[in-house]
């Protein structure tokens, strides 16, 4: 084999040799090492999208013009590498006339004796092959990433052997090693006690009837952490339509789920404290619309009567319906001061110093009660809360207790607190007269509502109370028998 014109090749003893090697879809290039010359065959130029003359045929346009720079490293080490070891191939990219920078695939291999070494070589056009192969790399780094980013670990069932296998991303949900091996029982005691069962009943009904299932549960990692995970499964079945394999996903969802749940909260918290709007509007209006009738009344009546002693009556009676009005103006401006004080700074309180505090307040009231009250904080010693909020339902609940006691035996009245996860817990209950819930449960809580004929009742400590609990997203809730007692359960939010 010889070069004519430069830059093509030719053969001296067959000539469609030479036909077959300028036109396949391949450009063949020679490198001589000692004269420094260059051929390029036609497919070469052809490849690139030149003409033969279009650019010089010589090392330095090829390294300098044609040649990415980035590529010039890995060229030279495959040129420097075959010069002992055989033939290899590597990725570069060259400069075509038209279409910018194309990824071609070079093979080098020395050849010649020792007075003129030669390199020979070739390239092929493979830039929609790399194309394709780093659109499925991208693919595969974005999926990788989408599932990194969306929380997303896979996990599978094989249903003849009902073993389980987890991928990486399912185990950082666990917080688990890979190397741990867990069976289906041991994954499912992940869950929290009040969702293993329903997730234990999904896996059943997805292996044993092929039913998919879209779950929310609360889920306990390996280092204690509670999240809320979405667990999705679906049946691969057979040709007989039993399925083979649940393939499933775990999703990590406690972010959205916790601001689900405290949006849920806040419509429910807005629609109770609607409804007390709408209450107190009542009240107002019919309490001081019967104030005002009333002293409307009676005082027409006294410029009517022209007798001392009836005038004197009347006004005694007018007196009687300001005080009456002073006070239900006093009882609405201590609701409206609830919502006023809902912004004040909290503090970390001890429950034992504040309720030794309104103790002393209401003794002279326990002591003519002959009541006994007993109190045990060490569940949880402190809370962070409004003081004057605390005061005052310590107060309410502890005049409650003492007002509706029995006269049957002696008032025992108790009090505690506990913490449950980051809830702090209030209990009262003592031995009183008790209420009947199935009458008046759904207004225990209602101003001035009593249901015993007790000249002292109000009807509105307990309506304070609920207000000041619930202003700061807490609730308050009564457990109740007629002549056993009364329960409160107060959680301080």
């Amino acid at each position: 084999m010889s070069f004519t014109e430069g830059d093509k090749f030719s053969y001296d003893g067959d000539f469609h040799l030479t036909e077959l090697i300028n036109s396949i879809n391949t450009g063949i290039w020679e490198y001589n090492i000692v004269t420094k010359d260059v051929k390029w065959s036609s497919g070469f130029y052809t490849l690139l999208g030149y003409d033969a003359g279009d650019i010089p045929s010589s090392y330095d346009f090829f390294f300098e013009n044609l040649l990415y720079y980035e590529d010039k490293p890995v060229f030279l080490k495959s040129i420097n590498k075959h010069l002992q070891d055989p033939t290899e191939t590597v990725l570069i990219r060259l400069l075509t006339k038209r279409s910018g920078y194309r990824w071609f695939e070079s093979t080098v291999r020395k050849w010649g004796d020792k007075t003129e070494p030669k390199i020979t070589g070739s390239i092929v056009d493979v830039h929609n092959f790399k194309l394709l192969e780093l659109q499925a790399n991208r693919n595969d780094f974005l999926f990788k990433e989408t599932i990194k980013i969306a929380k997303i670990g896979g996990w599978e069932i094989d249903v003849r052997s009902m073993t389980l296998a987890l991928t990486r991303e399912a185990y950082d949900i666990f917080e688990l090693q890979d190397k741990v091996k867990l069976s289906i029982e041991e994954a499912v005691s992940f869950f929290e006690p009040q969702y293993r069962q329903a997730m234990s009943s999904a896996i059943d009904n997805i292996v044993k009837y092929s039913q998919p299932f879209d779950l929310e549960l609360l889920f306990r990692t390996a280092k204690n952490n509670q999240i809320w995970l979405r667990a999705k499964g679906v049946a691969v079945i057979d040709e007989y339509g039993k399925c083979v394999t649940a393939r499933c996903i775990f999703q990590n969802i406690d972010y959205i789920k916790k601001k689900e749940l405290d949006v849920q909260n806040a419509v429910n918290l807005l629609s109770d404290q609607n409804k007390r709007l709408q209450n107190f509007a009542y009240i107002v209006s019919h309490n001081l619309r019967s104030h005002t009738g009333n002293l409307q009344f009676m005082v027409n009546l006294h410029e009517q009567t022209d007798i001392g002693d009836d005038k004197k009556e009347i006004f005694s009676h007018i007196r009687s319906i300001s005080d009456s009005l002073k006070t239900t103006i006093d009882h609405l401006s201590e609701i409206v001061k609830i919502q006023t004080e809902i912004g004040k700074e909290r503090k970390r309180l001890d429950f034992e110093t504040t309720f030794k505090n309104v103790l002393l307040v209401l003794e002279n009231d326990i002591e003519r009660a002959n009541a006994v009250v007993e109190y045990n904080f060490n569940k949880c010693p402190d809370v962070n809360y409004i003081p004057a909020y605390l005061e005052s339902i310590f107060q309410n609940l502890l005049t409650n207790s003492l007002k509706y006691r029995s006269s049957d035996r002696k008032p025992v009245i108790k009090c505690s607190s506990s913490r449950e996860g980051t809830n702090t817990y209030l209990y009262f209950q003592d031995n009183g007269l008790g209420i009947d819930m199935e009458r008046y449960g759904d207004s225990v809580f209602g101003m001035y509502k009593t249901f015993h004929q007790n000249p002292e009742a109000k009807g509105i400590g307990l309506f304070i109370t609920r207000n000041q609990v619930e202003a700061l997203g807490g609730t308050i809730s009564i457990e109740s028998k007629v002549n056993e007692g009364t329960k409160f359960t107060i959680k301080l939010v």
